[in-house]
């Protein structure tokens, strides 16, 4: 039977020592917590400790905590031993809850466990990190690299690099075969030579990474570049221009023994799917609670403005374009839902006065939150567009259904940069699409907490609703 050639992520020199080291701390925090508090330690205390080690392990390699973070930030780092940390807790909690055996722990130690373990494996890395900042500002175990070919992508490769003062990677500048005058003028990484002289200084261990970052189509040369690579020790790498496809999340997979890269993916898969629910949830049912004198308020605002019902349920594309039903206030004499939509625009005579004021402070959202907590939408998210609207921009705007690659938001990275509210132009729906996207490609944990305390500032500063 052949063997497949696997692509593997790439760990640290000292992986098996980052995670000896991960799993005594959990074990001495237990232990710190347990003399902290208790004079006698019972055996269930120490099944728990080997249970939170085992369970940290397997959360670690879920996160990727162990790949090799060399050219990663700390920022990075940290954000993935916090997750690591919180899924390990998920998982006691819950086998506690399930199995019955809560009640045979000290809440207390527990509790100094979960907050103490977290601090101390992100304080453990900052100081490995200091000390290797120390050893390759003078010297000590850094590398040399060097860029075959002069792209775009090598480009943004060479500035990613020069960033990077921290990765003990030094690059000593491109090697290009072609003339000068082919060269752009303001690069700012020195050309070194042409390929020949690369491939001399990597057998003479003066290179210790290539990058060879040629476009898909060169694929001739990529191959001979790679045959006299060979020929050297050096880590060669490939920096393929995938780029030129316009990415959205992409991320390396598998079909049985064969590797496959997405084009098109959504960033909430398995442990961020979590969080991002759970962050829903619990910001939901938050909000919900403290603001329902000001919903009882609202209810009977709307009951007195006009005739008709309190809510308006209107046909929404959600996650992967499936039909929703999006809930609001009503804040208009009619309730549009048909193949035919107008959007609403300044001094518009179906606008009730009250239903103004709820528009202008999109208080008229707030029973959305009830479709955050039934699922079908999230707090923060592209804004869901009517049907009718769906079905006009998709033909015109390029890459517009990719904005369903996650659920829809009650606000959003386009609405807090300005993008709110009718949308009367081409432009400015490709705008919108195009800060949906940027939002998917950049999402994380802050960047949501980020958008949410900027849309309570601008809700009543906003004059682009109405």
């Amino acid at each position: 039977m052949k063997n497949r050639d696997i692509i593997r992520e790439k760990e640290p020199d000292f992986g098996l020592l980052y995670r000896l080291v991960d799993i005594s701390i959990v074990a001495l925090t237990l232990y710190i917590s347990l003399g902290l508090y208790l004079q006698e330690v019972a055996s269930n205390y120490y099944i728990s400790c080997a249970f939170g080690m085992i369970c940290f392990l397997l959360s670690a390699e879920s996160c990727h905590l162990y790949r090799s973070w060399r050219t990663g930030t700390f920022r990075e780092h940290a954000i993935a031993t916090l997750l690591s940390w919180i899924l390990t807790v998920f998982i006691l909690i819950a086998t506690a809850y399930f199995t019955k055996k809560s009640t045979d722990f000290s809440r207390v130690v527990i509790g100094l466990w979960f907050v103490l373990t977290p601090f101390a494996l992100i304080i453990w890395r900052f100081a490995i990190l200091q000390v290797t900042r120390q050893l390759y500002h003078r010297g000590y175990y850094t590398q040399k690299a060097a860029i075959i070919g002069v792209t775009e992508n090598g480009i943004a490769l060479a500035e990613e690099l020069k960033l990077r003062t921290d990765s003990g990677i030094i690059l000593e500048g491109f090697y290009d075969e072609r003339d000068n005058d082919r060269i752009p003028k303001d690069l700012k990484v020195p050309i070194c030579g042409s390929v020949s002289d690369a491939l001399e200084k990597a057998r003479q261990g003066e290179l210790k990474h290539i990058y060879i970052a040629m476009p898909l189509y060169a694929k001739g040369r990529i191959t001979q570049f790679l045959e006299k690579f060979s020929d050297t020790t050096a880590n060669t790498y490939l920096i393929p221009d995938f780029f030129s496809y316009n990415l959205l999340y992409s991320r390396l997979g598998h079909v049985g023994g064969i590797q496959v890269l997405s084009v098109f993916d959504t960033p909430f898969n398995g442990l961020t799917a979590w969080v991002k629910r759970i962050e829903d949830i619990i910001l939901a049912s938050i909000i919900l609670v403290l603001s329902s004198p000001l919903l009882i308020a609202i209810v009977i605002g709307v009951k007195l403005s006009s005739p008709g019902p309190v809510l308006f349920k209107q046909d929404r594309y959600g996650l992967d374009g499936k039909k929703i039903k999006v809930w609001k206030f009503r804040t208009m004499s009619t309730t549009d839902n048909g193949a035919l939509i107008k959007q609403a625009t300044r001094n518009d005579f179906r606008v009730t006065a009250f239903g103004a004021f709820l528009r202008r402070t999109s208080l008229d959202e707030f029973p959305q939150f009830i479709n955050v907590l039934q699922g079908t939408m999230s707090i923060v998210g592209p804004r869901p567009h009517a049907v009718a609207h769906n079905e006009e921009y998709r033909a015109i705007v390029e890459r517009y259904m990719l904005r369903h690659k996650v659920k829809p938001g009650i606000t959003g990275w386009a609405q807090i940069n300005g993008y709110r509210g009718e949308t009367d132009t081409i432009s400015k729906m490709e705008k919108r699409v195009e800060y949906d996207l940027a939002y998917i490609q950049c999402w994380s944990l802050s960047m949501d907490l980020k958008i949410i305390c900027l849309t309570t500032v601008k809700i009543f500063s906003d004059k682009m609703a109405y």
